[in-house]
């Protein structure tokens, strides 16, 4: 498909693009909506610069992709439950997603995808990495392919949110998803395991478990299969969470990085 509205740059051959020409603050037409569902599905993350939503337009244009989902483990904002606030700043403690992840791979149905949208950066520092579990996958070994296909693994976000909330007493998700899973729009496989939120591989002793974890951990790290976003006041990321890895780098403190997000609502893994 050919883009005709849109102008779509890649940013690397692997992953990523920025997308021109669009105003995500207005209502968009048929046409621009299915360019940016074709371009999801070919760079994984979108990209865009120089734009201005309120909360509003930000939900609309997220339901343009699907439901909206509320955050499992993190309320939204006063008004709007969708809205998760990404702020941090001299007082923070931690920053949201610091480190490698999908989103919430710890519910049933994990988000198709989220959209950030970042009103206020530092003048240096807080780039966002995003990395291609397609890349991850077609680069293993056809052995290793034929081993993890089928496996399935626990994702559990108790360990996460406990550690950061240790003050509640609430349990959160844990589901079990499959190691290997298939794209539902591309139909490309692709590695479905992360290091914050997936602990164990079903069925398997504990030590070759974490094993097998370890090494696809560190295969999915390969630059080589990364894009890395510098974020600008009122830059939107738009990526998808069934196929992509992200990490949050927090090294510009004691500044402010501050923004909102949306995720729109996903299926189960298959």
């Amino acid at each position: 498909m050919g883009y005709e509205v849109l102008d779509v740059k890649p940013v690397t051959r692997r992953i990523g693009a920025e997308v021109f020409g669009i105003d995500l603050g207005k209502p968009l037409s048929n046409r621009q909506t299915a360019e940016l569902r074709e371009a999801l599905a070919r760079h994984q993350v979108l990209f865009f610069r120089d734009q201005e939503m309120d909360h509003d337009a930000h939900k609309s244009f997220g339901r343009l992709f699907g439901e909206l989902a509320i955050h499992s483990a993190i309320p939204g904002i006063e008004g709007h439950p969708e809205i998760v606030a990404i702020h941090a700043d001299a007082e923070s403690k931690f920053v949201a997603g610091e480190n490698w992840h999908s989103d919430l791979t710890c519910d049933p149905e994990p988000p198709l995808g989220s959209i950030l949208y970042m009103r206020v950066v530092p003048d240096s520092g807080g780039d966002t990495v995003f990395a291609s579990m397609y890349d991850a996958y077609d680069s293993l070994s056809e052995k290793m392919k034929v081993y993890l296909e089928g496996l399935e693994a626990v994702h559990d976000a108790n360990p996460v949110y406990q550690r950061l909330f240790p003050d509640l007493d609430r349990k959160y998700n844990r589901s079990i998803h499959p190691v290997i899973r298939t794209h539902p729009v591309t139909g490309k496989k692709l590695v479905f395991v992360n290091p914050s939120y997936t602990t164990h591989i079903v069925g398997l002793p504990d030590d070759e478990s974490e094993a097998i974890l370890k090494f696809l951990y560190v295969h999915c790290m390969n630059p080589n299969y990364q894009v890395r976003f510098r974020w600008r006041p009122n830059s939107v990321a738009f990526w998808d969470n069934r196929c992509t890895w992200h990490q949050a780098i927090w090294d510009y403190f004691p500044d402010t990085r501050s923004g909102f997000r949306v995720t729109v609502a996903g299926d189960k893994p298959f």
